[in-house]
């Protein structure tokens, strides 16, 4: 059995950002030189997201729209006022935890023949709900 086990920095400059990490996850696939086996991506933080989608900009604005009408940014922490609880320990990012808890921690794609194995229009993407620093995507490939 082979594995590799790999990190992917990220730093989105706003608070919130999509960022296709496609290209870098084929390179690991082929690196790792699974012909036949799993790959496993997750954000290994609790304020992003890693999911799978379509590649088009208009589902994208969708998502952040969506999104942002279910749970809406307030850095206050009065719920009386649309504010968070979580926000009462100094953070400003309640709504970040949240917007993470309705995208996914992770996902799983098999490999077969050496490549991933995703429908037509399926496309790798990492989801920043409280950017301007640095956070990590674990990328763990298993296979023959």
């Amino acid at each position: 059995m082979k594995t590799l086990t790999k990190e992917l920095w990220m730093e989105v400059p706003e608070r919130r950002g999509i960022v296709s990490i496609h290209r870098e996850v084929e390179q690991l696939v082929r690196e790792s030189q699974v012909h036949d086996g799993m790959v496993l991506i997750n954000a290994m933080h609790i304020t992003a997201s890693v999911f799978i989608n379509d590649n088009e900009s208009g589902l994208h604005a969708d998502y952040e729209r969506w999104l942002e009408e279910l749970v809406p940014f307030n850095a206050g922490s009065d719920p009386a006022t649309g504010g968070y609880l979580h926000n009462r320990t100094g953070e400003d990012n309640a709504d970040a935890h949240h917007k993470r808890q309705i995208m996914g921690r992770e996902v799983v794609v098999a490999i077969t023949d050496g490549k991933l194995h995703l429908g037509p229009w399926e496309h790798l993407f990492y989801y920043e709900f409280d950017g301007r620093r640095r956070k990590r995507v674990l990328v763990k490939i298993i296979g023959e």
